[in-house]
């Protein structure tokens, strides 16, 4: 019962941002430079917010908002940087709260040119600068996996690889010797099946072994699609 709840907990994948990305938008004369980075930290995410506010010193605004985590487990945090209350930092969190994505940290910066925006104009510019970097934002999913060992002879590579790939894992290393030594990389979803096949194609010959679990590996968004919850 515990290894199936460890396995439940494990499964869980979410989009995160692939890289740091900067959109800009112009409102009544006042730019927007909004600023996005993956954070997997509340450090990563404040360290972030230090280096954008020492980029745009000489900025009216620079406000922060990150979500750390995703789900049940997130650490949200936003603040107007002295905007008026709830009409810069709320804006830009509800908007990365609805945009699906998990270990994220924003920072949009404001250039005053003397034209007031009033608060509803506020919140529009705020909230549109942040769906502005979020539009052209690459995405990244945080996947669990298993990397694992696998010795077989040298008439099953063909094979194992394509059997490594209907399962959507990636090989990551071969080394030819008396056998071949495979290292393969797999989604933890998809690691029993591949087993199963394994000893399927192998008459029950050959077992992989898992050398490590990684319950936070990234990989490029949409690399396991058609892979099931």
């Amino acid at each position: 019962m515990a290894e199936k709840r460890y396995n439940k907990a494990m499964s869980k994948r979410y989009p995160i941002p692939a890289a740091e990305t900067r959109a800009e938008i112009e409102v009544k004369n006042s730019r927007f430079i909004a600023t996005a980075v993956p954070a997997f930290t509340v450090e990563e995410a404040k360290e972030f917010i230090t280096r954008i506010k020492s980029e745009f010193s000489d900025a009216t605004h620079n406000v922060p908002a990150f979500l750390v985590g995703f789900g049940n487990s997130v650490t949200a945090h936003c603040n107007d940087d002295g905007e008026p209350s709830g009409t810069a930092g709320r804006p830009i969190l509800a908007v990365l709260q609805g945009s699906g994505l998990g270990d994220i940290a924003v920072v949009v910066t404001r250039y005053y040119d003397g034209t007031k925006l009033g608060t509803g104009g506020l919140v529009h510019a705020y909230s549109d600068a942040t769906k502005a970097v979020l539009d052209i934002l690459p995405r990244a999913e945080k996947v669990p996996t298993h990397t694992a060992l696998l010795a077989l002879p040298y008439n099953l590579l063909e094979r194992v690889r394509l059997l490594v790939g209907e399962w959507n894992g990636r090989i990551l290393d071969e080394q030819f010797a008396a056998d071949i030594t495979m290292t393969m990389q797999f989604t933890v979803a998809k690691f029993p099946g591949f087993q199963d096949a394994l000893r399927e194609l192998s008459h029950g010959a050959l077992a992989v072994e898992i050398i490590e679990t990684n319950e936070d590996t990234i990989m490029p968004a949409g690399t396991f699609d058609n892979e099931a919850d």
